[in-house]
């Protein structure tokens, strides 16, 4: 009788693993993601967009729920020359009221030599 009782556990573990293999295929996505941009450029464009969350909080000196409604898509600004980009920016922080060159220099040298990435994720 006790190779019987033995029997059963071997059943669970071997349903056990079979639930596993259903978490693979996530976890392949996330190798294409990473083959298709650089790390490097995933991980500088994160750094410029914590960079530019940060100094938002000290331009308009207030907590996140008080924050205007304000977004900075750096893909757009890289679309735009020079100019542009420091007009469209200025037009975006247009409502604080505190200095906004330095934000706006420290910005357009951070994003220089970043690719755009909106165009291969949208097909």
């Amino acid at each position: 009788m006790a190779g019987m009782a033995s029997e059963p556990g071997t059943q669970s573990r071997v349903m056990f693993q079979s639930a596993d293999k259903t978490e693979e295929p996530p976890h392949r996505k996330l190798g294409k993601l990473t083959v298709k941009y650089n790390r490097k450029d995933l991980q500088r464009r994160l750094d410029i967009e914590e960079w530019i969350d940060d100094q938002l909080h000290l331009l308009f000196d207030c907590e996140e729920e008080e924050m205007p409604e304000l977004e900075i898509d750096i893909d757009e600004l890289l679309e735009l020359s020079d100019v542009e980009q420091r007009s469209r920016l200025q037009e975006l922080l247009q409502e604080c009221g505190k200095p906004k060159e330095d934000f706006i220099n420290g910005l357009l040298y951070r994003i220089k030599g970043l690719r755009k990435m909106s165009g291969p994720l949208k097909k």
